[in-house]
């Protein structure tokens, strides 16, 4: 890892590795405008797909956005975006992130290692010094976003972004059953505690549209995203509707935004993003 290097530069200048770190990443954290933390109680709500196709709805809508996946046990972020290979380094030593577009760029810990498979088997320490990594190694430059996508649940991983990085909010993803609600509830509780800002709450496969008959066909319930939110005074950021093409889009590591231009999932994904463009100016 980067790090190594960074350690044996700044010993040689008589420089505290810790203290070199927390200034690369407290003025990494000055150029980004708005950090945001997908987050979920618990998994298979669709929560990469939401950072994901966030991220593209805000870059098509000419903001600069970063997307680091710190979902460190299961990263999915490159297979989604269809990015491949290593990430190089600067002349600064600095990662450079994976570029999917002139408006949007990739880091995650699939891009550090040498096979897609290959597990990571790591503790809280060791989580805790590459997330920081990720901000202060990685050459970001000037975001308007940084999205960030974390495992499910409130380990390690988001527990050391709140720490680090004191102004994030939260973006929370569900879907509208009972047990992902109850879960998602452990999530704005954690929020809360660490004192981190909720930027609010998305339902995530809010129905299905039957492609024969264009019938509304409620897979996992409907409404508990929207009841949660007023329940727990955040706000409610809108509905995605269930679409198999989501799917099919980030196993081929194609934009689903780009095949279905029209589609309610991308109407819906473009409502939030109009709300997240709108805090910038706030």
């Amino acid at each position: 890892m980067v790090q190594i290097h960074q350690d044996m530069n700044a010993a040689q200048k008589g420089v505290n590795p810790k203290a070199a770190l927390d200034a690369a990443v407290k003025s990494s954290l000055n150029n980004i405008k708005c950090k945001l933390i997908i987050m979920s109680g618990k998994g298979g709500v669709g929560k990469s797909s939401t950072a994901v196709n966030l991220a593209l709805a805000l870059a098509r809508k000419g903001a600069q956005v970063g997307l680091l996946d710190v979902d460190l046990h299961g990263p999915d972020i490159p297979r989604m975006l269809g990015l491949s290979g290593m990430l190089d380094m600067n002349g600064e030593q600095q990662l450079i992130p994976k570029k999917y577009s002139s408006n949007l760029s990739a880091v995650s810990v699939e891009s550090l290692t040498d096979g897609r498979d290959e597990a990571i088997i790591w503790r809280g320490p060791v989580k805790y010094s590459v997330i920081q990594q990720f901000i202060g190694q990685v050459a970001w430059g000037k975001l308007d976003f940084l999205l960030i996508d974390a495992p499910p649940g409130t380990g390690d991983e988001p527990l050391t972004i709140a720490q680090t990085i004191p102004d994030a909010q939260a973006v929370i993803v569900t879907t509208p059953q009972e047990v992902s609600l109850a879960d998602v509830r452990k999530s704005i509780n954690f929020c809360k505690t660490v004192k981190m800002s909720i930027f609010g709450l998305v339902e995530n496969m809010s129905g299905l549209l039957c492609p024969h008959c264009n019938c509304n066909i409620d897979l996992f319930g409907s409404g508990g995203g929207e009841k949660t939110a007023l329940q727990m005074n955040i706000s409610f950021l809108g509905r995605v509707p269930f679409d198999s093409e989501v799917v099919a889009c980030g196993d081929a590591g194609v934009a689903y935004q780009d095949q279905h231009p029209d589609s309610p999932v991308t109407l819906a994904y473009q409502a939030i993003a109009d709300r997240l463009m709108a805090s910038l100016e706030s």
